[in-house]
């Protein structure tokens, strides 16, 4: 997993299944994320490779605030496994006051 757009203290890249789990092991007690409503897929040149534009919401465990994300990841699988997940997520949004989730430098 890559995070091209992680702020500093963030990790920018995750290598392997363990540290991936790591990183979202506590995702849950942070964002009680209910649906992704809008998920719109786009093929590209690559047959392996795919764009994909998703709308996650929530709510912020901490304070019951709503949890909005919109996220664009490049997604590439080969023999039926995820070889690169890019995470073109907004980290403006994690930055607000009370905030943070996996990952964070909180």
């Amino acid at each position: 997993m890559e995070f091209p757009f992680a702020p500093q203290g963030w990790p920018g890249r995750l290598t392997g299944k363990e540290a991936i789990a790591a990183y979202m092991r506590h995702y849950p007690d942070h964002i009680d994320l209910h649906d992704f409503p809008e998920v719109r897929i786009h093929q590209t040149t690559d047959p392996e490779t795919i764009v994909v534009e998703m709308r996650g919401v929530g709510r912020l465990v901490e304070t019951g605030n709503p949890f909005d994300m919109t996220y664009i990841a490049v997604v590439t699988v080969q023999d039926g496994h995820v070889t690169s997940y890019r995470d073109y997520w907004n980290p403006l949004a994690v930055l607000e006051p009370g905030v943070g989730f996996a990952g964070s430098a909180q």
